[in-house]
């Protein structure tokens, strides 16, 4: 074997080399690293300008149909309010669309003032708690005797008394 066909750089100048043709989509081969380097780090350049257009379409794209929903979800609304307004419902009892939507728009509210009662009612039945604790406790204290307060007193001072003096 010659030196030539050992360098795999010769091997691929000879692949490279015996096609005769340039090939679509290709870029022309190059063996100096430095330009391999700068075609690289332009592609990548422009990889990174074509990734952010493209997610800016992306985005404008996702706005325009946000905008396009509202409308139509708008135009609805419109046309069912203006329909229930001009034909209400055969059956008297039942309500109508627009006080159904009416009702329907009010629902948060609704919801809020059964949480702000439930809270409330969970409040007041704490409280109700807390004070039988405190009326207790404080039967318990006004059952103490002062025979029993008496008892307990003694132990203290006994204690005070069996200290002893150093002695000089």
């Amino acid at each position: 074997m010659s030196a030539s066909t050992q360098d795999p750089m010769e091997f691929v100048r000879q692949l490279w080399g015996n096609m005769g043709f340039a090939m679509p989509g290709m870029v022309t081969p190059t063996f100096n690293p430095n330009d391999l380097e700068k075609h690289i780090t332009d592609l990548k350049a422009v990889e990174g300008w074509l990734r952010m257009n493209i997610s800016m379409l992306q985005m404008t794209i996702q706005g325009l149909e946000m905008q396009q929903t509202t409308l139509s979800t708008v135009k609805a609304f419109s046309d069912t309010l203006q329909s229930s307004d001009n034909a209400p419902l055969s059956n008297g009892d039942s309500p109508s669309v627009g006080e159904t939507l009416q009702r329907a728009a009010l629902w948060p509210w609704e919801v809020m003032q059964q949480v702000q009662e439930g809270v409330q009612k969970h409040l007041e039945e704490e409280v109700g708690r807390a004070e039988s604790a405190v009326a207790a406790v404080t039967q318990a204290a006004a059952k103490t005797t002062p025979k029993t307060a008496a008892k307990t007193a003694p132990h203290k001072t006994t204690a005070s008394k069996t200290v002893k003096k150093p002695a000089s």
